[in-house]
């Protein structure tokens, strides 16, 4: 049974069978509503030919859902105790991002980031409350100015987050652009001098299962999207090659992600940063190929008022993203020899080119990733000397 209050005091990196809690997965899954958000306004802003703000909008969007996500789940990583105080303060985070999800439309449309701020403030101070508490539970010195760091980083931010409310709208982007990179400074500075004991397993199976859920949000969109295109339009046959192509993207995205161990990278403090922050790229571009997806069916049944050059380029460009963020973060460290290397650079620009394919980009694009993992898997099994630990 779980008890009310626990010490809320640091795990050990080296604990054996850490794996993500059912609190953790629940916490994803409500993640999911605010990316799906996300992604319905790239969507419509994109179909209504406003590609520039529309994607400016959701990487500003997504950023305050990535970062909520990314700083509980390292924190969870070294603190978690499964105490009911601290279940209670997670599904106050919870709330949070719900009530940012609720935001987001308002925040795209009409430029108005005060619900968004407000979903995220309740997350951020739910997260601080956390850390004093670590920090009223630790024993080392060193360890609770790193707790005390963390609070008072993340509740100075939520100070200078309050411009993006104030600020007139051509600032906006700048202000989040500041900000952007003083809540990334935070944990570097906090953990200077002591780092925090998140688990290296622990932490790449939570980004796998966040990858996992993207890709899983990616077919979601899709799906709904080829069949209201059925239903409303009676175009299967404009469809089905979308559809298709739009499958063997997203088959081969998880087969490159998860072909290598990635919890093998994360051996210092260093490392981890590097690999936890690049992730916002793989999120984005993951979720923004559902994204794609959606405005290519729409502008192959005439809803989308764009050409097909621009409704291609919509799938393609986060396809290629995503593969090159993938091979920079892990894949390149554990390929030997030239071959292997080129594989996922000289897929993305393939993928890249099928943009020019009209009706068949999708499609195209598809073959190319699904080619790319059955060229990645014969090299490997013909290479004796294939790594299974990173070099460098």
């Amino acid at each position: 049974m779980t008890q009310p209050f626990l010490p809320l005091t640091a795990r050990s990196r080296e604990e054996s069978h850490r794996a993500a809690t059912p609190l953790e997965l629940f916490f994803d899954l409500c993640f999911v509503v605010a990316v799906a958000q996300a992604g319905a306004e790239l969507v419509h802003a994109v179909a209504e030919g406003h590609a520039g703000e529309g994607i400016a909008n959701y990487a500003m969007v997504f950023f305050a859902i990535w970062w909520a996500w990314m700083n509980f789940t390292w924190f969870a990583s070294a603190y978690d105790n499964d105490d009911v105080l601290y279940r209670v303060v997670t599904l106050v985070q919870i709330a949070g991002v719900l009530v940012l999800a609720a935001g987001i439309s308002r925040a795209a449309e009409e430029h108005d980031f005060l619900i968004v701020y407000l979903g995220y403030l309740v997350m951020r101070l739910a997260l601080a409350s956390q850390w004093l508490r670590a920090a009223h539970h630790a024993t080392d010195p060193a360890e609770r100015t790193m707790c005390r760091r963390y609070a008072g980083g993340v509740l100075a931010c939520q100070v200078g987050w309050l411009a993006l409310v104030l600020a007139p709208e051509p600032a906006r982007p700048w202000v989040f652009l500041a900000m952007a990179l003083v809540e990334m400074a935070v944990p570097v500075y906090a953990e200077k001098d002591a780092p925090s004991t998140w688990h290296p397993h622990h932490i790449a199976e939570r980004y796998g299962l966040f990858t996992i859920i993207v890709l899983g949000e990616t077919v979601a969109a899709a799906t709904v999207a080829v069949k209201s295109g059925v239903v409303e339009n009676d175009a299967l046959g404009e469809l089905l090659p979308i559809a298709a192509g739009g499958l063997l993207l997203v088959f081969a995205a998880w087969w490159i992600y998860f072909v290598v161990p990635a919890h093998a990278r994360l051996t210092s403090s260093r490392q981890g940063f590097l690999w936890g922050y690049g992730h916002y790229v793989i999120f984005t571009s993951a979720a923004a190929v559902g994204a794609g997806l959606e405005i290519a069916v729409e502008q192959s049944v005439g809803k989308a008022h764009i050409s097909t050059l621009a409704a291609s380029a919509s799938v393609t460009i986060p396809s290629a993203v995503f593969l090159l963020s993938v091979w920079l973060l892990h894949a390149r460290y554990f390929k030997v020899g030239i071959a292997q290397q080129l594989v996922l650079p000289v897929s993305a620009f393939a993928v890249l080119m099928c943009s020019f394919a009209g009706r068949w980009a999708v499609l195209c694009a598809g073959l190319v990733a699904a080619a790319t993992v059955a060229i990645g898997v014969t090299l490997t099994a013909r290479n004796p000397a294939t790594r299974t630990t990173p070099a460098g």
